[in-house]
């Protein structure tokens, strides 16, 4: 079975950077897409970044330029760079995984696997 588990969040002040970690365990093809979705109370969840399995990024404007998303093959693990934070970036962070490319990664509706998030505050 497939599971996936977050860390790295954390509390900085704005302008600070953290990076979170998804580790995956299991298996889910050789095509797949993984991505980071965020959300903040009272606001729905939001893509924030993906990659899929060829290596390729994809992220919503708000953070373009700040965030990298990242995987690495060997250890099975997603990162998130998160620079320049922002307050409103303050959010509980999800790592999520399916199989098939990522044409409709920001749809939180077309992922199978989620991690259970990490908290992200910045101030």
């Amino acid at each position: 079975d497939v599971q996936l588990v977050e860390s790295g969040g954390g509390s900085v002040q704005a302008g600070g950077s953290l990076r979170l970690s998804c580790s995956v365990s299991g298996y889910f093809g050789r095509t797949y897409c993984m991505a980071w979705f965020r959300q903040a109370p009272g606001k729905e969840r939001e893509g924030v970044a993906a990659i899929d399995s060829d290596g390729n990024g994809s992220y919503v404007d708000s953070v373009k330029g700040r965030f990298t998303i990242s995987q690495d093959n060997t250890d099975h693990t997603l990162y998130l760079q998160m620079n320049s934070l922002k307050p409103e970036d303050s959010a509980m962070y999800y790592c999520a995984a399916d199989r098939g490319a990522c044409l409709r990664w920001v749809h939180d509706d077309e992922y199978a696997y989620w991690g259970q998030g990490t908290q992200v505050t910045v101030s």
